[in-house]
């Protein structure tokens, strides 16, 4: 597999650190922005789209793309898996389901700190200085 299907394959294998919406998602939605609103911020008729509306979207999508691009140059990735191999598990989806089946009821102790670095890693890509 050249270098591209292998950096798909890794990326493909590390979105949930991220949640949803994914990097992907993110990147529609301000494509669809662009595409809709923008483009049509001035109509054939000589007529204009709501500037105030059109400038909230627009700090949005730039908001958006500054989310994607530090999912992108992101790495302290390893914290995060460090810290679920330590209790056992390759990834939070299959933290979750151990937690939904009871399987660590009684192990707030080894799992909370895992939480709390899986909740931190997410708040320093999506939300900075929080």
């Amino acid at each position: 597999m050249g270098r591209a299907g292998s950096a798909r394959r890794r990326w493909s294998e590390v979105t949930w650190l991220y949640g949803r919406p994914t990097a992907a998602e993110l990147v529609a939605a301000v494509a669809g922005f662009l595409d809709n609103d923008v483009r049509n911020a001035t109509r054939p008729d000589g007529g204009s789209a709501d500037a105030g509306q059109v400038n909230f979207h627009a700090r949005v999508a730039a908001n958006v793309l500054r989310i994607v691009e530090r999912e992108l140059l992101d790495t302290s990735a390893g914290e995060v898996t460090d810290a679920l191999a330590g209790i056992g598990y390759r990834d939070e989806p299959q933290l979750a389901a151990a937690i939904r089946a009871g399987e660590l009821d009684g192990r707030a102790a080894d799992v909370l700190p895992v939480l709390r670095t899986i909740v931190r890693h997410r708040l320093d890509v999506n939300h900075p200085g929080y």
